[in-house]
């Protein structure tokens, strides 16, 4: 792990400080209910945030609070806060929902520091943060966490806790940290939105951000771990993409839509002002350096890309189609936004960091599917709503990582609810091709997983595929090192169980200089 004083111990037991409530506050409503985070870091600073919120579920979305409220900040050096390295003041506004982003700079690289926020009486708990080590840095392990795809209602984020307590360098979350909508069969839930209507509007997206926050053990992780943020559909709606909803139905509103939840994800997560929304547009893919050991480039699949290929007249829903459908190869098609693409690439060029992991939303390596065509028959294609509905996307990366010679490449993803351990092939058409890239893929931290048999079959004619198991729920830990990087699939037990316990499904290791993936 990159280099701290900081036992686990102390480290649980200040995340877990409880809200020290002095007598003039009322207990009935502390305004800190939904914790505290960090992330977005830089090698002498990172954002710290929190949300003043005595009422989270209010249903105009502001917490319960309506005025302007001054909220002061202490950055200390020391987990028991004896040491005081920063401190300063900020107002909070209901046009904000009352949230407080303070960009912190000027602090020592390669550290951590603890923080807290006092208003309105009360103090908020203890959180913890780290710098990044600086650019040239020797810095020999890098340990990371990462999440995505965690329903509410389908399941507890214990997952979250065990992630919170293998104490990472920092955590990946990797899209779908929430979802928008709500299941209408009872038999599905384990918990409840408590009659929240499907989020669709900035009170909407705003209570749904609240109730994740309250769940404690996701406070636990934000308050321990800093974090590193992109997004995938349900932050905004099931399998939209730019500026086009999934159902066409909806395309008159659906630009206000999106407008709101973006909103909504800036205020409630800790990233730099400059990432606030600007227009139509939030600016999330951002690249993060570790010294000489690696770089992170932080990839947004979702608000630049084109429209899907070969939709149906009514819906722009991700499905299966065949080699009929020309579209889906159109070079000028992209999904990740061309100045996006010159970015990554501009990236991959200025690299000098031994491992390159992306970063992104979904599963990035082909992959040949069964489904049924428009009349129901049985065809072999390719899925529209990821990497294989852009193939030519992935085509310029990986031509990119060929012609920058970009060490280690790994891509890292989530969203299809499965663990999957991939190669990226120099041609993707052709198995017997050399591997330019490795990647890993989490699965749900709740959400249920694909049906394993229907893609298990499916693996004969992808060969490229390593591993693949759908049936458990969990996290992906990665150890990064000069020689070697390691991922281990962790799994819980069950999701139903708020005391779920934790063990590793697989482990696997890619050597320096061999875009192979071995099981170990």
């Amino acid at each position: 792990m990159m280099t701290t004083d900081l036992t686990r111990r102390s480290l649980m037991a200040a995340a877990a400080s409880a809200v020290l409530v002095p007598p003039a506050w009322s207990q009935a409503a502390p305004p800190f209910t939904l914790g505290v985070a960090s992330g977005d870091p830089w090698d002498d600073g990172f954002v710290i945030w929190t949300r003043l919120a005595p009422d989270p579920l209010a249903a105009d979305g502001l917490g319960g609070l309506s005025a302007p409220v001054a909220v002061r900040w202490f950055v200390y050096e020391d987990a028991a806060g004896r040491h005081v390295v920063q401190r300063g003041e900020v107002m909070t506004h209901p046009r904000s929902a009352h949230t407080v982003h303070v960009t912190l700079r000027d602090l020592q690289p390669d550290r951590p520091y603890w923080y807290r926020f006092e208003a309105l009486g009360a103090q908020s708990p203890m959180g913890r943060g780290r710098t990044l080590p600086q650019a040239a840095a020797q810095v020999r392990e890098l340990r990371l966490a990462m999440a995505s795809c965690s329903h509410y209602e389908v399941g507890y984020f214990s997952a979250y806790r065990h992630m919170a307590a293998e104490n990472p360098d920092y955590v990946l979350f990797l899209g779908d940290y929430i979802y928008e909508f709500s299941f209408s069969d009872p038999k599905r839930k384990v918990r409840h939105h408590d009659q929240m209507a499907d989020a669709t509007d900035l009170a909407g997206y705003r209570n749904r951000y609240a109730l994740y926050r309250t769940d404690a053990d996701l406070q636990t992780l934000h308050a321990t771990i800093s974090c590193l943020m992109t997004w995938d559909d349900h932050e905004v709606e099931n399998d939209y993409g730019g500026l086009l909803p999934q159902d066409v139905a909806e395309d008159p509103g659906f630009l206000k839509r999106r407008l709101a939840a973006y909103q909504a994800f800036y205020e409630h997560m800790p990233l730099r002002r400059e990432s606030r929304l600007k227009g139509q547009n939030l600016r999330l893919y951002k690249g993060y350096r570790f010294g000489r050991l690696a770089e992170i480039n932080m990839l947004d699949g979702r608000q630049y890309r084109s429209a899907p290929a070969c939709p149906t007249p009514t819906s722009r829903k991700g499905r299966v189609v065949g080699d009929d459908c020309p579209q889906r190869l159109d070079p000028k098609r992209t999904m990740l936004g061309f100045a996006q693409e010159r970015w990554l690439f501009d990236r991959f060029k200025q690299s000098k960091a031994r491992w390159n992991l992306m970063g992104q939303d979904l599963l990035a390596a082909s992959l040949r599917q069964k489904g049924k065509d428009s009349e129901g028959r049985a065809i072999v294609g390719h899925w529209t709503d990821g990497w294989d509905g852009y193939p030519a996307t992935r085509d310029r990366m990986i031509a990119a990582m060929q012609a920058m010679r970009l060490s280690n490449p790994v891509l890292l993803g989530g969203d299809i609810h499965s663990y999957w351990a991939t190669e990226l092939k120099a041609n993707p058409l052709d198995p017997a091709s050399r591997s330019v890239a490795t990647e890993f893929v989490g699965t749900s931290i709740t959400y249920d997983g694909p049906p394993y048999e229907v893609f298990a079959d499916m693996l004969p004619e992808n060969p490229h595929v390593k591993y693949f198991e759908s049936r458990r729920r969990g996290y992906v830990s990665l150890t990064v090192r000069p020689e070697a990087l390691e991922a281990r699939f962790q799994v819980i037990s069950d999701r139903r169980d708020p005391n779920a316990t934790l063990s590793t499904l697989a482990s696997f290791v890619v050597e320096h200089g061999k875009p192979a993936i071995q099981r170990i």
